[in-house]
C-alpha cells in the first residue's frame, strides 16, 4: 500500500537533515493549511529557501509540491478545497490589488478547521480525560499568551475545583513543581518567540512526572520532546501581527469536553460559582446584594 502523506512526513522527522525536519514538522502540524500554501509561503514560513522544498518533497517521493498537495487531496478528502472553493468568488472579486484581507480570511477559516481536526484525535481525548479527573490543573501562559491562559482557567473553575493560574511574579512555580501531590496536569500555551520560562517549566514538571499539555504553534521545535500532547494552532493568517486568535477557540473545545466528560453534576458547581460571582461582583440588571450596597452618610 503506497504510504499517506503523513506516514511520510513522520518518517523524515527522524531520518532527514535539519532543513528538512523543519519543513517536514512544518507540515505535519498544520496538514489542514496545506492546500492554501505554495513552496515559497512554506519556505518563507520554515526560513529555507524555496529550492529546498521542493528538494524535500522529491525526496519523499513527490514531483514537488504541487504534486504533494495533489496526493494530499487523496489522504484528506475535498473539505480544505471546498472552503477555498467558497471564497474563490470573494477573491475573484477582489483580486484587483490583490485583497489581503481575502486571503486573511481563507487563511482563518483553514486555522479553525485545524483545531477542530485536532479535536478527534486520541491525543485529545487523552488530555480531555486527564483535565476532568486529575486533582489539580495548573494552566501557564507567557508573554501575548498570558491571557489565553487566564482564559482557560476562567472558564474552567466554573466547571470543576482544583484549577489555577500559575504564578509568575513568585518566580519558582513553586506550587506545581515543589508540591508533594502529582495527580496535576499542566497546560502551557506559547508562541514565538517563545519565553524561557515555558520551555524550562515543561521540562521540569515532565521530568517530575506530571503531564504536560502545550498548545503552541507550527514552528515549535522544541515541544514534542517536552509534553504529553502539543497541540499546534495556525497562526500565519497574512496578517502584520501573527494571530494566537484560533488558540481561544481550541481552549473553548478543551473545556467544552471536560464538561462533556464530567456530565450533568457540574451543574451545581456552577450554580455556586455563579451565586458567588453575584455576591461579591453582580451582574448588570442585577439588584444590588443587601451587604454591597453603599451607605450614603448623612
Amino acid at each position: 500500500m503506497t504510504k499517506s502523506l503523513r506516514d511520510r512526513l513522520t518518517e523524515a522527522l527522524h531520518t532527514a537533515s535539519k532543513a528538512d525536519r523543519a519543513i517536514a514538522s512544518y507540515m505535519l502540524t498544520d496538514m489542514a493549511s496545506l492546500p492554501f500554501e505554495t513552496a515559497a509561503s512554506i519556505a518563507s514560513k520554515v526560513a529555507v529557501s524555496e529550492p529546498t522544498v521542493g528538494r524535500f518533497c522529491r525526496s519523499i517521493g513527490y514531483k514537488g509540491f504541487k504534486d504533494l498537495k495533489r496526493h494530499l487531496k487523496n489522504d484528506m478528502g475535498d473539505q480544505p478545497w471546498l472552503i477555498g472553493d467558497r471564497l474563490r468568488d470573494l477573491q475573484e472579486r477582489t483580486r484587483a490589488g490583490e485583497d489581503q484581507l481575502a486571503r486573511g480570511l481563507e487563511l482563518e477559516m483553514a486555522a479553525l478547521v485545524a483545531v477542530y481536526e485536532a479535536a478527534h484525535s486520541p491525543e485529545w481525548h487523552r488530555a480531555v480525560k486527564r483535565l476532568a479527573t486529575a486533582r489539580q490543573v495548573f494552566a501557564a501562559g507567557f508573554q501575548t499568551e498570558r491571557g489565553m491562559a487566564q482564559i482557560f482557567v476562567n472558564q474552567l473553575q466554573y466547571l470543576r475545583e482544583g484549577v489555577q493560574l500559575m504564578d509568575l511574579a513568585s518566580g519558582n512555580f513553586a506550587e506545581l513543581l515543589a508540591t508533594t501531590d502529582r495527580d496535576a496536569a499542566l497546560v502551557i500555551f506559547e508562541a514565538r518567540r517563545y519565553s524561557r520560562h515555558a520551555q524550562m517549566l515543561a521540562e521540569d514538571a515532565k521530568a517530575a512526572g506530571i503531564p504536560v499539555t502545550l498548545i503552541t504553534d507550527p514552528y515549535c521545535d522544541w515541544g514534542h520532546a517536552v509534553s504529553d500532547e502539543m497541540f499546534v494552532v495556525p497562526t500565519a493568517v497574512n496578517l502584520f501581527w501573527e494571530s494566537t486568535a484560533q488558540m481561544a477557540s481550541l481552549a473553548n473545545l478543551l473545556v467544552n469536553g471536560v464538561f462533556l466528560e464530567l456530565g450533568p453534576d457540574v451543574e451545581d458547581r456552577m450554580n455556586a460559582v455563579a451565586r458567588l460571582y453575584g455576591r461579591y461582583t453582580g451582574h448588570v440588571g442585577d439588584a444590588p446584594h443587601p451587604r454591597a450596597e453603599v451607605r450614603r452618610t448623612t
